[in-house]
């Protein structure tokens, strides 16, 4: 099957990100008096965009201005904690400049605001740059929905057969199988059970176990 380019979530994904959300759930969920499981509410919300897990934690319609809210102060707080330690995925930066180098075209569909994609960007310092990147704040329904991973590939012109798409999480797996694209599942924060489906080419660790295994010199590149 032929690859034209490759679509990267971000959180679990690009960046090893998913300890420091979690832990900001907690000390948001505490700032506001509400009692929550943190590993259902990531369970139920990775992969939507902000205001729509404001939406879920709350249990009740909020206005955009006061939801948008609500996320900045969450996604500060999350800032804060990942700073001091923040870390790729393993592999993350060497495989995708390998990919750039076989001619594939590389995109990021996140869920993620414009203020944590350009603080991941920041210190990932990719070079090149994506040919595409599309954020959670742009009006587009999160995961398990299709549409942040067919903007993607809308904008670097790519037929969605013809994608890839790298992800953490069950509802970006699901996202990926709606838009028509294969998937590639990265085990940072789920098993590969849970990460399965006809879609999935393959399950790994980390990019190191990708390269290990050859994986683009197995591609038909486009």
């Amino acid at each position: 099957m032929r690859t034209s380019a490759l679509i990267f979530d971000m959180d679990g994904t690009m960046v090893d990100s998913m300890p420091w959300h979690a832990k900001s759930w907690v000390e948001f969920t505490r700032r506001h008096g509400i009692p929550m499981d943190v590993k259902e509410l990531l369970r139920r919300t990775t992969g939507r965009t902000g205001p729509e897990c404001m939406r879920e934690l709350f249990a009740r319609e909020l206005a955009d201005d006061e939801a948008l809210r609500l996320v900045g102060e969450k996604e500060a707080i999350y800032r804060e904690l990942f700073t001091p330690v923040f870390a790729e995925v393993g592999g993350f930066r060497a495989f995708a400049a390998q990919a750039h180098g076989r001619g594939l075209r590389m995109g990021v569909g996140t869920a993620g605001d414009r203020h944590n994609i350009a603080f991941a960007f920041s210190h990932l310092k990719m070079e090149p740059a994506p040919h595409a990147v599309v954020g959670g704040d742009e009006g587009l329904p999160g995961k398990p929905e299709p549409a942040i991973f067919l903007e993607a590939a809308r904008r670097m012109g790519a037929a969605a057969a013809e994608c890839i798409v790298f992800e953490d999480a069950p509802l970006g797996i699901e996202a990926a199988r709606r838009a028509g694209m294969r998937a590639v599942a990265v085990c940072t924060s789920h098993s590969a059970q849970e990460l399965a489906g006809p879609h999935v080419v393959a399950q790994v660790r980390d990019y190191h176990e990708l390269m290990d295994k050859n994986f683009l010199e197995s591609l038909h590149v486009a």
